[in-house]
């Protein structure tokens, strides 16, 4: 995706997002953790057991900045995969949010913090620390899959995953889509100006 700079944060609606994709690629049960968290960038990959976060430590050796954690942690409920200090070190790192297919906790902590973050479930119940996990490889989020690279998109509707390949093009139908949006508020305006 380095031929391709991709869209801010809050640029494009997930909901347009996924009718350019055919309604495909959005995950289901993630959510943010707080209103108006809203994420863009590629994915950084990390698939790990339930409940335990040792390799969300490790991708904290690899990620760079911008990039999006995404986590498929099998969408356990029970422990919580990240909290404060995580998310901390995901600002430090200048990382462009979290996704996790599993819980978080420290909710109000993590919204001060400031790194976007969705998740399945909110526990106060701490992660296990000892794998094991994989890094930068396919997973699947809420159902759907994720490659590392691929566009990862977030607000308060919930998250699509754009596939690399298809980046280019979701965003230009994306565009086209919000146009045609445009056009049918303002005869809407009209119609209610002559009534």
């Amino acid at each position: 995706m380095s031929d391709l700079t991709l869209p801010a944060p809050g640029a494009y609606p997930v909901a347009t997002i996924s009718d350019a994709m055919d309604r495909f690629g959005v995950a289901t049960g993630l959510r943010p953790l707080w209103t108006g968290a809203r994420l863009s960038g590629p994915a950084f990959t990390v698939w790990t057991r339930p409940g335990d976060n040792k390799g969300i430590h490790a991708a904290f050796e690899q990620i760079r900045r911008g990039e999006i954690l995404v986590v498929a942690g099998g969408g356990d409920e029970t422990r919580a995969l990240i909290g404060e200090l995580v998310a901390e070190k995901a600002k430090a790192l200048e990382v462009g949010g979290i996704v996790l297919d599993g819980a978080a906790r420290d909710v109000i902590e993590l919204q001060r913090v400031g790194v976007p973050v969705f998740a399945r479930a909110v526990t106060p119940a701490g992660p296990w620390k000892t794998g094991p996990f994989r890094i930068q490889e396919p997973i699947a989020v809420g159902g759907v899959p994720a490659m590392p690279g691929d566009w990862i998109v977030g607000d308060d509707d919930g998250i699509a995953v754009v596939p690399r390949a298809r980046a280019a093009a979701t965003i230009a139908e994306t565009e086209r889509l919000l146009a045609g949006e445009q056009t049918r508020r303002d005869d809407n305006r009209r119609l209610v100006a002559r009534s």
